[in-house]
């Protein structure tokens, strides 16, 4: 990923933020000759390691399983925020006109090692963790106790787990810092004004964007 230094993010407990609250990613593997990505929900370990460790699981019948077999080097890419920014917000357009759009955004790219978790012990806990993350604040949440433990033992028997153990933390915040005082004030009115729940989280990042 292409790092100018302005928008550089190395602070752990942020990359972890988006992470937790983005927890939908995309795992990119290379095994075999052939470049795969799954899109997978994961929940992160931010004690297990020094990094952190990464855990989810997938279809018993997906070829990622055949090739991490022994482990295998991944990237998981967790997307935050984004926004297209047009030029008519920046104040700098009145003064000289020479903007031009572009698009604000915030990522995290994760790499580790894959080891496969086929465990129905390890696996039951992870599912839980993983309902538990994300039904917790609902009214009536559910838990996969809810279901009959029978249904539930023939679901494990279609997935496998995996843990990624994190190596190292990228993360890219291009939240308008190349831009002047007057021209972020405009982005986060406009993309206020504007609306929708991707736009107001934007406006926040530029916001508190370091500069």
């Amino acid at each position: 990923m292409h790092q100018p230094p302005l928008f550089r993010e190395d602070r752990t407990d942020i990359l972890h933020d988006l992470m937790r609250a983005h927890p939908f990613a995309t795992l990119v593997a290379y095994a075999g000759g052939i470049l795969s990505a799954d899109h997978i929900p994961l929940v992160l370990h931010e004690d297990a390691a020094e990094q952190g460790i990464l855990r989810g699981h997938i279809a018993a019948g997906n070829p990622l399983r055949d090739a991490a077999k022994g482990g295998l080097d991944v990237l998981a890419i967790f997307q935050g925020p984004q926004a297209y920014i047009t030029p008519s917000w920046y104040a700098t357009k009145a003064e000289h006109g020479k903007v031009v759009p572009t698009w604000n955004y915030a990522v995290v790219q994760a790499h580790g090692r894959l080891v496969l978790r086929d465990d129905p012990a390890w696996l039951m806990a992870h599912l839980n963790s993983l309902t538990n993350q994300h039904e917790g604040a609902r009214t009536a949440p559910w838990a996969v106790a809810d279901a009959p433990a029978d249904f539930i033992a023939r679901q494990l028997k279609g997935l496998i787990g995996f843990e990624i153990t994190l190596t190292s933390l990228d993360g890219k915040w291009k939240v308008s810092q190349n831009r002047t005082e007057a021209d972020r004030a405009g982005v986060v009115a406009g993309l206020r004004d504007a609306g929708a729940g991707r736009n107001e989280a934007m406006a926040d990042l530029v916001a508190r964007a370091k500069t």
